[in-house]
């Protein structure tokens, strides 16, 4: 959300990079993180399904995904910075371990901002995923499982790393942060997201 969030455990905080003060719309992490393909720029996205800040950014980054550079790495991340965010990040990473999250992402978002539905339950995501088609069954085993648990605990990393306290919030090649706040608008933070990768390729 907007506002600051507790993190899932105070401990999380410790260690967080240092942010330096705001510039043209980013600010700019003291210990840069560290990235998974120093070959690409890596853009990440940490976002929740229940925040509807995060709903409203989604056209905005869903068409900049569209026609990014090449060289542009993008990944999202869903860390529960809340333990009540939990069942949302735990459904993001199953649809992304199954392979299916093209297919679940806009259906998850519209269930819970245009249906009003709060898919807090694992059952209601799993009905979800029977609406489209898939195995709600086998989503839900899933929503439990080793890997999805191991990647949420990689994501409540790099949100620690990287000293969030909202979302959504959009980090460029380890070494900016900015979000629809910092930047003035949606419009501006893709703006000012472009300018960062145009100053890194040049690097």
């Amino acid at each position: 959300m907007r506002t600051l969030i507790k993190l899932l455990a105070a401990g999380l905080l410790a260690g967080s990079s240092m942010i330096a003060s705001a510039q043209s719309g980013y600010e700019v992490l003291e210990t840069p993180l560290r990235t998974e393909n120093p070959d690409k720029i890596e853009v990440v996205e940490f976002f929740w399904y229940g925040c509807p800040h995060c709903f409203s950014f989604e056209p905005h980054i869903k068409a900049w995904k569209q026609s990014k550079p090449d060289n542009v790495e993008f990944i999202i991340a869903a860390p529960p910075l809340n333990p009540a965010w939990k069942v949302h990040s735990q459904a993001f990473y199953a649809a992304q371990v199954l392979g299916v999250l093209d297919q679940f992402h806009e259906p998850m978002f519209n269930a819970i901002h245009v249906d009003k539905k709060p898919m807090r339950k694992p059952k209601d995501v799993g009905k979800l995923v029977d609406t489209l088609g898939l195995d709600g069954e086998k989503f839900q085993k899933t929503m439990k499982s080793f890997n999805v648990d191991a990647k949420i605990r990689q994501s409540l990393q790099m949100a620690s790393s990287a000293g969030l306290n909202a979302v959504p919030t959009v980090v460029i090649n380890g070494k900016y942060r900015t979000s629809g706040s910092v930047a003035g608008s949606y419009e501006n933070l893709i703006a000012v997201l472009n300018e960062l990768i145009e100053q890194e390729s040049a690097k």
